[in-house]
């Protein structure tokens, strides 16, 4: 096999998984799961998890789960299932069998408390709330064993089962484990294994009225499904000891916790709590908001499972924390549009030009590539007239030595069509330019061109007879502050001022008129556009989904 033939590197998960299969250890196929809490829409955080987890599975021909950890009714409802849901759809994955809840098994995890109970490993503890919290102790000082810890077994089972029927009040009493107030990890120090919540859950209703503890619902549910690689982000190593500890307590299968690097993207916030006060303060229209790094604003806004898996793919898996550059990201969007996206020609900022020496009765029909990069998107016609708009950038009164677009006397090619020269142009009362006069050269037609010119400079352009009127919103990043993970003050005083322009008259050539919801193109010279679902029958609106190259780089 040669160095290029040679198979591409593992990461630290994959070698484990490889290990594991090569020693026989796993005795049943790779089985992963993909386990969001119901409390908010996925962010492009969650997508390195989902691809991650669903992408191993298909790898080693194993099953992933959809678990919801639905244990916290309070900030749980079905509109965060359902968003979960449609997002791992869209990244084009497909779970294993139906979608599970924690909830499935709090029956059986009830019970498995008791069995703690009965076997001395776990006490319901009625000490109130702050109290508890300074028995814990400090991370450097050991914490102090409750007046509750060797209450009789009995009156545990008892207390716990009065829990279950809802006798006490929210926060009357817990269930604890019995592990050591001494460990050096807090999360060993007796945690809460069960608390009191007199809330309806969305799935179960009023069945219960006391909730499994994320620590304990975890790793059992990963049991009973037999999961076998339980992956979970860096957060969640501290857990890990008494994840193994539940599972051999209790002799269940020993599921195995794994941790790795979370996605931390610069000039973003993946905080749920953030994500949820950025939306209910109306500092964005909405969870899909395109500003948002949640999946259904990503999608919105353009952005295509294939750049996001091709992303997650890019920034790898690795043990430990880093900030990953979004210019990454926007990368894998371009990489991606490039390829799908059929170019065509839309004036943001329009100014109109007239070709003095073109007849004004006249039109044709020129011929457009759709995209350079798919020989099969083939060609469509482009008509041309006489007035045509150019971006009003593309002019300049006195312009530089290499300003390579249109001034007076300079020549420039309209992309299809033909070479045109600036003769004159018109200003109004306040000395702003309100059109511009060329002449063309009929000798230097696209493809037929016998002018012998050589000009450096190509403009897009759309005939102003045949050009249709459309919004479109230019979207940039929702925050100022390249790594929002350090703020320290208010993470709203860091929100980017200019995230969102709306531009209401923004031309583009009469195919568009057509244009579907969802339906994406690359506007000559400008950058990649999507069709909002916003758009009505007589005004489609465009979103920006990226820039043709990285504008922040310059900034």
């Amino acid at each position: 096999m040669s160095e290029n033939d040679a198979k591409p590197s593992l990461n630290f998960i994959e070698q484990l998984i490889e290990d594991d299969i090569k020693n026989n250890k796993l005795q049943r196929p790779v089985h992963t799961r993909f386990p969001p809490e119901p409390n908010g829409y996925p962010h492009i955080g969650h997508a390195k998890s989902i691809v991650l987890n669903f992408g191993l599975a298909e790898k080693y021909g194993g099953t992933c789960n959809l678990r919801f950890d639905d244990t916290n009714p309070e900030k749980e409802s079905i509109e965060y299932v359902e968003a979960i849901k449609k997002d791992v759809e869209w990244l084009g994955y497909t779970w294993d069998g139906d979608a599970l809840y924690a909830s499935d098994y709090f029956g059986q995890l009830y019970e498995w408390a008791k069995k703690l109970i009965a076997d001395s490993k776990a006490y319901v503890d009625d000490t109130p709330v702050e109290q508890i919290r300074e028995e814990r102790g400090t991370p450097t000082q050991p914490g102090k064993e409750s007046s509750r810890r060797n209450r009789p077994t009995e009156e545990s089972l008892e207390l716990l089962e009065e829990m279950r029927q809802g006798k006490h009040p929210d926060g009357a009493m817990v269930l604890r484990a019995k592990i050591d107030m001494a460990s050096p990890n807090m999360h060993m120090r007796d945690p809460v294994l069960y608390r009191i919540r007199h809330v309806e859950h969305h799935r179960t209703g009023k069945d219960w009225c006391i909730y499994p503890t994320y620590d304990f619902a975890h790793g059992q549910s990963d049991s009973i499904e037999g999961i076998t690689h339980s992956l979970c982000t860096l957060e969640f190593e501290v857990h890990r000891p008494l994840y193994d500890w539940l599972i051999e307590q209790l002799g269940i299968f020993p599921s195995k916790q794994t941790e790795f690097a979370r996605l931390n993207l610069g000039y973003t916030v993946v905080s749920k709590r953030k994500l949820l006060q950025l939306v209910e303060g109306n500092y964005v229209n909405g969870w899909d908001d395109p500003r948002m790094p949640t999946l259904s604003g990503i999608r919105r806004r353009g952005y295509t499972p294939d750049a996001i898996k091709n992303f997650v793919h890019k920034v790898g898996v690795a043990r430990r924390d880093s900030l990953t550059d979004v210019a990454l990201l926007e990368y894998s969007v371009r990489e991606d549009l490039n390829k799908k996206a059929n170019r065509v020609m839309g004036v943001l900022d329009p100014i109109k030009l007239t070709i003095t020496n073109y007849p004004s009765d006249k039109e044709e029909m020129l011929s457009a590539i759709n995209n350079p990069e798919d020989e099969l998107a083939g060609k469509r016609e482009l008509p041309f007239s006489n007035e045509i708009f150019i971006e009003r950038g593309d002019f300049m009164e006195d312009p530089p030595r290499k300003f390579f677009r249109l001034g007076p006397e300079r020549e420039v090619r309209l992309k299809y069509a033909y070479i045109i020269k600036c003769v004159d142009y018109k200003k109004d009362d306040n000395g702003n330019i309100t059109e511009i006069f060329c002449t063309y050269d009929p000798n230097s037609k696209s493809g037929q061109d016998t002018s012998g010119k050589k000009v450096k400079g190509t403009l897009s352009w759309v005939s102003a007879k045949h050009a249709t009127s459309v919004e479109v919103r230019l979207y940039d990043r929702l925050f100022i502050t390249e790594n929002m993970n350090e703020v320290e003050d208010d993470f709203l005083k860091h929100l980017n001022p200019d995230s969102l322009q709306i531009l209401d008259d923004v031309k583009v050539e009469p195919s568009l008129s057509d244009a579907e919801p969802g339906d994406q193109f690359q506007f000559e010279r400008q950058g990649y556009f999507i069709v909002d679902p916003d758009s009505a029958a007589d005004k489609k609106v465009f979103n920006r989904t990226v820039t043709l190259r990285d504008n922040w780089a310059k900034k």
